[in-house]
């Protein structure tokens, strides 16, 4: 089967930073499925582990966790799915990636895909919509006032593909007040678009643009980016007992601005419950499926920005490359072999 990956970490712009190879097509046995992708997208994450994690074995490792497709084989313990049913899911870190024609998955992290929306569109949803709604609602609990507050959330990064996704969740399955943040005028209107009640900038001082609001302090925050550089600001914001999290991976990271307000502070890993294959880990699959009942319901929309065509070598460095250039909004797609 055709794969893309890399045999040795570094920087994207080198000479075969990702490859197309030839691997052995795979056999689904115990929980997994064995899908036939048909459209993956890319994520912070796959430029992240291409830096970081040397492949073992002498062969390329492959990279990619979100795809879409349709299931061609069923393991013995699978139950909720059959093949030919079409599937989405954003698949374990710790396990090959979603780059290649055929991929193994736990079923139990499988959602069916939404029936309204392309592939690729589909494609774009699974790794930034756990993510996010494991931060609203698994972490923030945001359906839990803050004694005292408003109901108030602050996405910070509200332009990424986390943050997209976020503001329209929280819209949809909460009535809190979302306040997100954007520097360009694109990425302004994307945000509006998707629901956010107002928009500040991240590119100047937070506080003084919170209180111009008028919307009083921020019971709730997720941070997507540059954490370590707001923390502080962000706790002066903050309503005394609020919840505070947070998705990246700052080298440092404060939290004493946050303890004489009592702020609790959660970071989100949304792998952690397939890599430790958690007694929860049926959860993921049925988060998936609640969101692809909302995208049907016309109540979320896939957070798709940019189809960068078939899935090879050469277009996933452009897409490497813009992702690390950190002018990316929304989620890139790529679609076929």
């Amino acid at each position: 089967m055709k794969a893309v990956g890399y045999t040795a970490t570094g920087p994207i712009d080198r000479p075969n930073a990702l490859i197309d190879f030839e691997a052995d097509q795979p056999s689904a046995t115990g929980h997994d499925l064995l899908v036939k992708v048909d459209a993956i997208s890319v994520n912070p994450v796959d430029t992240k582990i291409r830096q970081r994690r040397a492949p073992k074995h002498g062969t390329p490792e492959v990279l990619g966790w979100d795809a879409a497709g349709e299931v061609v084989g069923c393991g013995e313990a699978v139950i909720d799915f059959s093949v030919g049913d079409r599937v989405y899911y954003a698949g374990a870190v710790n396990r090959p990636g979603t780059n290649s024609e055929f991929h193994l998955v736990d079923a139990r992290i499988v959602g069916k895909a939404p029936g309204s929306i392309s592939t690729s569109a589909a494609a774009a949803m699974p790794l930034t919509a756990l993510t996010a709604y494991e931060m609203l609602f698994d972490r923030l609990r945001i359906n839990h006032p803050v004694p005292g507050g408003k109901k108030t959330l602050l996405v910070i990064g509200g332009e990424g593909g986390v943050g997209s996704i976020t503001i329209q969740l929280a819209r949809a399955l909460s009535d809190v007040t979302i306040i997100a943040t954007a520097s360009r005028p694109e990425t302004k209107a994307w945000v509006e678009a998707l629901g956010a009640h107002h928009v500040i900038s991240h590119a100047a001082p937070l506080g003084p643009q919170i209180t111009a609001l008028g919307v009083g302090s921020v019971d709730f925050v997720t941070s997507t980016t540059h954490s370590h550089l707001y923390s502080e600001e962000v706790a002066g914001i903050m309503t005394p007992q609020g919840r505070y999290g947070l998705i990246d991976d700052p080298e440092t990271f404060d939290i004493i601005p946050f303890k004489p307000k009592a702020i609790s502070v959660h970071w989100e890993f949304m792998f952690t419950r397939p890599m430790f294959e958690t007694a929860d880990m049926q959860r993921q699959g049925d988060i998936l499926n609640e969101v692809a009942a909302l995208i049907d319901k016309g109540q979320v929309k896939s957070t798709v920005a940019e189809n960068f065509g078939t899935i090879n070598a050469a277009n996933l460095i452009k897409a490497h490359k813009l992702l690390e250039s950190g002018r990316s909004k929304g989620k890139i797609v790529l679609e076929g072999f």
